[in-house]
């Protein structure tokens, strides 16, 4: 079982907002990396605590703001680290056998598409390799690519594993409960 422990940095959004550009936002049909019909420039979300915010925008958090050691704020390091674990399915090549491996997602800002190779991030995604998890590195809801930490790997490096079908998707957070009990704990 790995537990996520932030550290005591009280840290504040400020203007950063990337989360805001980048992640999908389902219930208002908000794409990735489109400005969100909430955000006021250097102000923040005008709906922010309201009734009215988005579900997704209330449970969602980044790894930066809650304390972990995951580089600069994300506006400057042009990525933003989700807090919350997901899972991908892959197989077996021996057994066949379906194996759902935990992850972290990474949403990269397209205009800086090497930013997931920030040494800061790397540091952060290799340690939790040690546990077993692997990275989603996204651009996009339908353009990302698995990143397997040197831990995860036979030869000790990192792998980018690119597929031409579609990413998964999203998981709720009931499959993801059913799929990681025991493997991964948030905390």
């Amino acid at each position: 079982m790995i537990k996520f422990i932030a550290t005591s940095k009280v840290r504040k959004c400020g203007d950063c907002q990337l989360c805001c550009k980048l992640l999908p936002v389902g219930e208002i049909g908000k794409p990735a990396n489109t400005r969100c019909e909430h955000q006021a420039h250097g102000k923040g979300c005008r709906v922010y605590g309201t009734d009215t915010m988005p579900m997704s925008c209330k449970l969602w958090s980044c790894a930066w703001l809650t304390g972990h050691d995951t580089g600069a704020r994300p506006d400057r390091a042009h990525y933003v680290v989700d807090v919350l674990p997901d899972y991908i399915s892959i197989q077996n090549d021996e057994t066949g056998e379906r194996i759902d491996v935990p992850v972290i997602q990474v949403w990269v800002d397209p205009k800086h598409p090497d930013a997931h190779r920030d040494p800061a991030l790397r540091a952060f995604l290799a340690e939790r390799g040690e546990h077993g998890v692997a990275a989603i590195i996204r651009y996009s809801s339908q353009d990302a690519f698995t990143l397997f930490p040197p831990a995860m790997a036979s030869d000790g490096e990192w792998h980018e594993e690119r597929s031409r079908s579609k990413p998964e998707r999203q998981h709720t957070a009931r499959e993801i409960r059913a799929a990681l009990a025991g493997k991964f704990k948030a905390g």
